[in-house]
């Protein structure tokens, strides 16, 4: 689909969308007990039905309920698996490892860019460790036997996923397990969000200087009903607003949340955003920006965000440590220069750094289809600060991680218009 969007600020209040990153966790380990657990509020995305769809292959009943979802861990089929990871990397990276500790047999495929994203590092280690796979490493494959405990020797700064599918799968084989990091994790508030879920779940692990020790043989055990985080990945888009304009708030958002997309609020006050909090309510509003060097290894998800409001603020912005960007949805390295270059911005790029020259408006103009939703939403905050209007191809991108979010827009102010798709 493709929309058009009128210049103008955002002001009012929202309520934060729960985390993917808390659901996909939540979903898995009550997929892994063996009593029932009531998760609220429901959350939202293609991501999220990815893993619900995957959870029912594996025997789940998945079931909606008073704004929040039942799951009922059924007995885990034991028939030979589908499992359609759509684009979701952490479905695949998640439960890969968790069928092989299983002893599934089971076929993995996706859409899309999924099956050019990262994942040879920890099929190796699952090779290492029992895991047979038939016929091809690549997306479709195919795999069987038992997943072993012993040690797990991996890197720590490609995908923190890798990390925590093996420490939701280990604690189930018959050994004890240790894994080790061979480099440090470059986004660790993940993994202590999957350690703080295994945790919730009576799921007992050591952590120490990078290793991780695991008994095994241990049972998941449900704490019978869990609330959700809210996003502040998706939550950072609108934050971002109110530093362009008006006071945006977004209600339901924890600073004390282990999501590394929370960095959003310092980094907003670096730019010289007003930012305010009470309680669990953040307010946001504009004031003069200015640009900052920022290093973006373990908030990749916030890079497009921070790209827009780089261009509009006084002076040099720089992205560090955005190589790593380019397998996201998009090529996100390259998505962001076009994006931004798109618009009007002033941008440069080097081999692992974005340079953006600040100015006070951006022109406006037609946005290509990227098929990668924190590019669209980025699109739709830029369109704030424009003389032009913005069209964007390929809108419905977003909902992968928040179908709702040009409903949401309108409600604060945005002014959208729909148009017939230009996308093949």
């Amino acid at each position: 689909m493709q929309i058009l969007i009128k210049p103008g600020p955002l002001q009012g209040e929202l309520n934060a969308i729960p985390a993917k990153a808390d659901a996909h966790r939540q979903l898995i380990c009550a997929a892994l007990s063996h009593t029932p657990t009531f998760i609220s509020p429901a959350p939202v995305g293609n991501d999220i039905e990815a893993t619900k769809n995957c959870l029912r292959q594996l025997g789940a009943t998945i079931i909606e309920q008073n704004k929040g979802l039942l799951l009922k861990p059924q007995g885990l089929a034991s028939d030979s698996l589908l499992l359609n990871c759509q684009e979701s990397g952490a479905t695949l990276r998640f439960l890969l490892p968790i069928c092989a500790g299983l002893g599934k047999t089971a076929t993995f495929c996706g859409n899309k860019r999924l099956a050019t994203r990262p994942l040879k590092e920890l099929i190796s280690v699952l090779q290492e460790h029992g895991i047979v796979f038939e016929q091809s490493v690549a997306l479709p494959f195919r795999i069987r036997g038992r997943l072993l405990g012993g040690k797990y020797c991996l890197p720590g700064h490609i995908s923190s996923q890798y990390i925590s599918g093996l420490l939701f799968a280990l604690p189930m084989a018959d050994q004890d397990s240790e894994i080790h990091l061979l480099s440090p994790l470059q986004a660790p508030g993940y993994v202590q969000m999957t350690l703080k879920t295994l945790a919730c779940f009576g799921i007992k692990i050591t952590q120490k200087e990078g290793n991780y020790s695991i008994p095994g043989r241990q049972k998941y055990h449900s704490p019978g009903k869990i609330l959700l985080e809210g996003d502040w990945s998706n939550a950072a888009v609108f934050l971002a607003a109110g530093a362009l304009a008006k006071t945006v708030c977004i209600k339901g958002l924890s600073t004390n949340s282990y999501q590394p997309d929370s960095a959003i609020l310092p980094l907003l006050k670096a730019f010289g955003a007003n930012v305010t909090q009470q309680n669990d309510l953040i307010s946001v509003s504009r004031n003069k920006l200015y640009g900052q060097e920022i290093d973006i290894a373990a908030t990749a998800d916030l890079a497009p965000v921070l790209a827009v409001l780089g261009a509009l603020a006084q002076g040099r912005t720089v992205l560090n440590n955005a190589a790593r960007l380019r397998y996201k949805e998009s090529d996100r390295f390259s998505s962001i220069y076009a994006l931004l270059t798109s618009l009007g911005a002033i941008v440069r790029k080097n081999q692992d750094s974005l340079l953006i020259e600040g100015q006070n408006i951006l022109q406006g103009g037609m946005i290509q289809n990227f098929a990668d939703h924190r590019l669209v939403m980025a699109a739709a905050l830029a369109a704030c600060a424009c003389r032009k209007e913005v069209t964007i191809d390929g809108a419905m991108a977003v909902k992968k991680s928040y179908p709702a979010f040009f409903e949401d827009y309108c409600s604060l102010g945005g002014n959208i218009t729909c148009m017939e798709s230009i996308a093949p």
